[in-house]
């Protein structure tokens, strides 16, 4: 029986002295969210562990933390391991659960840490070695799970979310201003560090081993394979090997002894894996989600609808305002522990709320853009790979000549020039959904220091698997998964995202980019497996996304928000990146002619995130 998503916490301190009860109690109500049935403890010499536990099936059983049989290994465990009962299967152990909690111990005890290969999930989880001492951190292949940790001279700290590490530190958190480049960069800052100092973030398809005098071991245990040689795909056998995979993908998705309904926005994604949980599950209708934004130039609603109609779904909606913002945005930042990286984060938000009502789990559409290039983007990307021949500074100055210049109505244009002026191509890739590119961060941040992040060594890699390795290694877990886990863990929802199983994910880094965008058409492979389930009409429909209209709030709703937090006397922002900057943003975007909306939304998640955790009125938000 499944784990399903819960909060983890623990401290191990190198004295050996112990762990007070009160403190881990005090990071376990941190992240009572993501567990609120059910609650557990376990402290030994120099070690303390907490378990907050969301209860969905084995209510009787499968309490946390957990010891194995002799009692060398004790775990606390966030996630589900969809493969467990063949797993299970497969080993030799005394089982005194039906669990998958103890499938992991169970794996780990007889064959050691490399069982982690055969983990088919999402989870995170912490291991204790009662013989040697070592901690074990392991976060799953893509990131869909989170795990936090802090390392000084005396004392390793770990958690599910970054505000469960600051309430077990000793140390006040201080803002990381070196991490203030990497944000402005992506709205996100990539792993292994935070927006708080000292609090790190544990990588994508990563372990840290941690021993009892404080040495750490960060070990790289997957990723993504290389591309299979040339001519071994034809089309017919990618389309028939990702459908079959899709399919494997969402029904090890379902394994779950109560409802489990799906994210229904109207795209290819979303609307895929409804049908094929339709399919799968035909004893009942699917309960769908979907939200709208009373802006018709963005309202996605009516093609959610015509897909609930195609498959037949129990269809429901939400309406997302301006309201929406103003009211959740320091509740759901705490939440997020991090600056609001998209505008969307609260319609997710929104959306995890409407779900709860119905289901306690649901299965989202995260991954699909990234495995198969679905962004307009990569159909640029050989373009762009082209024009970095020319010398940079020749490159840069032509784009920063024009750039400025453009109105907001030639928005993907302008995000492809500023790509195509950066210095060089792993910098290409990475600013595609940058808010901010070299020149203007190095305005606005003048006298800050910096930090250099530098992503997947792509050179040799050809323009569109190289973009996409640059999601893997940071938009995808550092912003999506990110956003997706705090904003459905606000709600004690469960989210799976099927496309993010990681037989998935190295099916689709094995086919080439010819199948991904083939004749000028994004996802080429993916939207081919959907039309065999979809109406042509919403396959071929033009993207849209998730998009919210800060554009008009920014100048209607929130444009008072908008200038006292970015200028007035108390801004973070406004003291710590250049005023006068910041003022020329604000003033082009209330001219009308340009649409700054991503930037000045940036900006004001930044100042928000600040109050949040740093103001003088700071607390713990209640949960609407």
């Amino acid at each position: 029986m499944l784990n399903l998503v819960c909060g983890i916490v623990g401290i191990r301190r190198f004295s050996g002295e112990s762990v007070p009860r009160e403190i881990l109690e005090s990071m376990a109500t941190c992240v009572s969210h993501r567990g609120p049935d059910d609650s557990g403890f376990w402290q030994g010499p120099g070690i303390g562990l907490g378990h907050a536990r969301l209860s969905i099936i084995d209510l009787a059983g499968s309490h946390q933390p957990m010891h194995s049989v002799g009692q060398r290994w004790t775990i606390v465990f966030n996630g589900e391991i969809f493969n467990y009962r063949q797993l299970r299967a497969e080993l030799d152990y005394p089982f005194r659960t039906n669990g998958d909690t103890e499938v992991i111990l169970a794996g780990i005890a007889v064959h050691g840490m490399a069982f982690i290969d055969r983990l088919v999930g999402q989870f995170a989880f912490a291991l204790v070695d009662r013989i040697t001492g070592t901690v074990h951190l392991v976060r799953d292949r893509v990131g869909v799970l989170p795990l936090y940790y802090s390392l000084t001279a005396s004392e390793l700290v770990f958690a599910s979310e970054a505000k469960a590490v600051i309430a077990g530190s000793a140390r006040r958190p201080q803002v990381d201003l070196a991490s203030l480049d990497g944000y402005l960069y992506a709205r996100s800052v990539p792993a292994p560090h935070t927006l708080f100092e000292g609090v790190m973030k544990l990588p994508a398809g990563h372990r840290a081993e941690v021993s009892t005098d404080g040495a750490v071991r960060i070990l790289r245990y997957w990723e993504p394979p290389p591309a299979d040689p040339a001519g071994r795909w034809s089309a017919g056998e990618a389309i028939d090997a990702v459908d079959s995979m899709v399919t494997e993908a969402v029904d090890a998705a379902l394994v779950a002894d109560v409802p489990v309904g799906a994210y229904l926005s109207g795209g290819i994604d979303s609307s895929l894996i409804v049908a094929k949980i339709a399919a799968l599950k035909q004893d009942h209708p699917v309960q769908t989600f979907a939200a709208g934004f009373g802006d018709p130039r963005n309202d996605e609603l009516h093609w959610a609808r015509r897909v609930s109609e195609h498959v037949g779904t129990d269809h429901h909606e939400v309406a997302v305002n301006a309201d929406d913002f103003e009211s959740l945005w320091t509740t759901l930042t705490w939440h997020r522990d991090a600056p609001m990286s998209e505008p969307a984060d609260i319609a997710v938000f929104r959306l995890a709320q409407a779900a709860r009502a119905h289901v306690r789990v649901v299965l989202s559409g995260e991954g699909g853009d990234e495995l198969f290039a679905g962004y307009p983007k990569y159909r640029a990307a050989r373009a762009v790979q082209l024009a970095s021949h020319l010398p940079w500074r020749l490159r840069s100055g032509a784009v920063n000549a024009v750039e400025d210049h453009l109105p907001g109505r030639l928005g993907r244009l302008r995000i492809a020039l500023r790509a195509a002026g950066e210095r060089d191509r792993q910098e290409q890739y990475r600013s595609w959904f940058a808010p901010f590119t070299g020149r203007e961060r190095g305005s606005l941040l003048a006298g800050v220091p910096t930090r250099e992040t530098r992503g997947p060594d792509v050179r040799r890699e050809d323009a569109i698997r190289g973009m996409l390795l640059t999601d893997l290694w940071s938009w995808l877990p550092d912003n999506l998964l990110e956003r997706g886990d705090r904003m459905s863990m606000a709600a004690s929802l469960e989210l799976r995202p099927p496309f993010l199983d990681h037989r998935l994910v190295e099916l689709a880094f094995r086919l080439p980019s010819e199948l991904k965008v083939r004749g000028g058409t994004t996802k080429w492979v993916l939207k081919e497996v959907a039309r065999r389930y979809l109406p042509d009409e919403i396959v071929d429909r033009r993207k849209v996304g998730f998009r919210v209209p800060l554009d008009s709030w920014f100048r209607g709703d929130l444009r008072d928000s908008m200038w006292d937090r970015l200028t007035g006397s108390g801004s973070f922002v406004g003291a710590t990146l250049d005023r006068a900057e910041i003022r020329k943003l604000l003033e082009r975007h209330e001219s009308g002619k340009f649409n700054e909306e991503n930037r000045i939304f940036t900006l004001m998640s930044l100042e928000v995130w600040h109050e949040t955790f740093f103001g003088a009125h700071r607390s713990v938000p209640s949960t609407p």
